[in-house]
């Protein structure tokens, strides 16, 4: 169902809600020719991470942004909220849009439900493009031990009940004096305007709920990823897009890859690749789509 936006929005894109797996996923479309592209975004972001990327990749590819269930404006009502309920959201959206197989782009803590699409529907998936991205079980976990260095907020985010308590009321003090400064190498790459499109979508009722299921699911899934990635690993082309996180992003996936990974590093980017870099990451993706489209 097509829908008027809610918060922030291109002239670019056309916003749509769909109900799917026992909740509502919002999502925005633009272009309207070659191969389809999914961007799914990571953590503290929603949609909104791509906006300056859609609109380079609109002129030559179909381009779909959704919010993952309990982000953006997607649904956050109670239920599940692990890699695999965002796993099967992605592989009933692409049904849903008659779009498969799309060229499948994710980052940051999406990782887990990213991988579980394309290694349990390879069909899916015409190619995989990680960035910034770990997977559990292949060291993602080392992020959340703050004794060697690790970040704080994870625990923060995983422990039951605790988001609420203390950031609820206070979004745009962690998200705008903490969570982007501290991972952006960018100045001026994040504007107030998208701290307030982020802060918008994690001040409503129950707006931490997407973050902390993900958090969680990472904490406790690392065999079932680390077996995964063992007896299925991915089969399509893959790019991996490192910034701040230096190769971690290639490593992992290098590991849970059956063919040689293609990279890409970005100096002097930090973590939140696709706002601090859009156009060398839409140029990337778009060298990478056109050798895979092809074949």
């Amino acid at each position: 169902m097509r829908i008027d936006p809610t918060g922030r929005t291109l002239p670019e894109v056309s916003h749509h809600r769909v109900p799917l797996n026992n909740t509502e996923l919002h999502y925005v479309a633009a272009g309207d020719r070659g191969s389809a592209v999914l961007l799914v975004h990571g953590f503290p972001e929603t949609w909104w991470t791509f906006h300056k990327v859609i609109p380079l990749l609109a002129k030559e590819h179909r381009v779909f942004a959704m919010d993952l269930r309990g982000f953006g404006d997607s649904g956050n009502e109670p239920g599940p909220y692990d890699s695999a309920a965002s796993a099967e959201d992605l592989h009933l959206l692409i049904q849903h849009l008659g779009a498969g197989p799309v060229h499948l782009t994710a980052q940051d803590i999406a990782g887990s439900a990213a991988f579980r699409l394309a290694a349990l529907h390879p069909d899916d998936v015409a190619s995989f493009t990680a960035i910034e991205m770990g997977l559990p079980g292949l060291g993602l976990e080392a992020l959340a031990d703050v004794t060697h260095g690790g970040a704080w907020h994870i625990g923060v985010l995983a422990a039951p009940g605790i988001p609420e308590m203390l950031l609820s009321g206070r979004e745009r003090s962690f998200l705008g004096g903490f969570a982007f400064p501290a991972l952006c190498a960018t100045p001026g790459a994040i504007t107030d305007t998208d701290i307030n499109e982020f802060v918008r979508t994690y001040s409503r009722l129950d707006g931490w709920r997407g973050a902390a299921g993900l958090y969680r699911s990472m904490l406790r899934e690392g065999g079932e990823i680390k077996t995964l990635a063992d007896t299925k690993p991915l089969t399509m082309p893959v790019l991996a897009v490192g910034g701040g996180g230096g190769s971690f992003t290639a490593d992992t996936m290098a590991r849970a890859s059956a063919s040689p990974v293609q990279t890409i590093q970005l100096t002097g980017v930090g973590h939140y690749v696709a706002m601090e870099a859009p156009r060398d990451l839409a140029g990337a993706l778009l060298t990478f789509m056109d050798r895979v489209d092809p074949a």
